[in-house]
C-alpha cells in the first residue's frame, strides 16, 4: 500500500471508529445498568431476613429450676455456667429421653 492508500484507510477508521464505540459503550452502560437493578434487587430481598433454622430439642435442664432448659446451641446460659463452676459436668444436666 502506498501512503496516500495508508492516509485514506486512517481517516476512514477515524470516522467510523468513534460511532462504533459509542454503539458498543452504549450496550454496555444498558447490560451494567440491568446487573445493577438486579443485584439491587437481591439486596433488598436479602436485609432484614435471617435463615429459618429448624427447632431443635432442649438436651439439658436446670435440676433446680425445671423450666429452664437449653438445646446445647450457642453460648451457654448463666444457669449452666454457674452449675458447672459448682462442681456438677454437664452430663448432670443432660435430658434423659429414654424415660419419656
Amino acid at each position: 500500500m502506498s501512503i496516500d492508500q495508508l492516509w485514506d484507510l486512517y481517516r476512514q477508521t477515524e470516522a467510523i471508529l468513534p460511532g462504533k464505540l459509542a454503539v458498543k459503550q452504549e450496550a454496555l452502560e444498558e447490560r451494567l445498568a440491568k446487573l445493577r437493578r438486579a443485584v439491587g434487587s437481591l439486596a433488598r430481598q436479602t436485609v432484614g431476613t435471617r435463615r429459618r433454622y429448624p427447632q431443635v430439642l432442649p438436651k439439658y435442664r436446670n435440676p433446680l429450676n425445671g423450666s429452664e432448659t437449653w438445646a446445647g446451641r450457642g453460648k451457654q446460659p448463666r444457669w449452666v455456667t454457674n452449675l458447672l463452676k459448682s462442681g456438677k459436668r454437664i452430663d448432670d444436666l443432660r435430658i434423659d429421653r429414654t424415660a419419656t
